[in-house]
């Protein structure tokens, strides 16, 4: 049975691709508990600046952060409070599935320890 992967779904994998990859998560997560600069980011996640940089830009691309300009310093905020009520629920429906996502045999991680979870 093929499934329908109408256009009106394209939105969605977008949302969901951009909040998938750990780096981009780990960057969204920090955001949501108030602006950062990109040496921030570094510091705080352990991310290289180029690697920060194109997170940040890939995130911007999707309206879901964005700047503003102090001086000679960029500092990046979330644009959608809307995205927080996201992550809050993806928690909740974390916190009930327990380590059902974690052990998923394709999307899962190798050995669905709550380490790996976490890395």
């Amino acid at each position: 049975m093929a499934i329908d992967c109408s256009p009106g779904l394209a939105p969605a994998v977008a949302l969901f691709r951009s909040l998938g990859d750990p780096a981009r998560l780990a960057i969204v997560r920090r955001l949501a508990s108030g602006e950062a600069r990109v040496v921030d980011l570094t510091d705080e996640l352990g991310l290289a600046q180029s690697t920060v940089s194109k997170h940040l830009a890939c995130l911007r691309d999707c309206g879901l952060i964005d700047y503003r300009v102090e001086g000679r310093q960029s500092f990046y905020a979330l644009t959608r409070p809307e995205l927080l009520d996201l992550l809050r629920s993806a928690e909740q429906l974390l916190a009930t599935t327990g380590e059902a996502v974690a052990l998923c045999p394709v999307y899962g991680v190798p050995d669905g320890s709550p380490a790996a979870v976490g890395a």
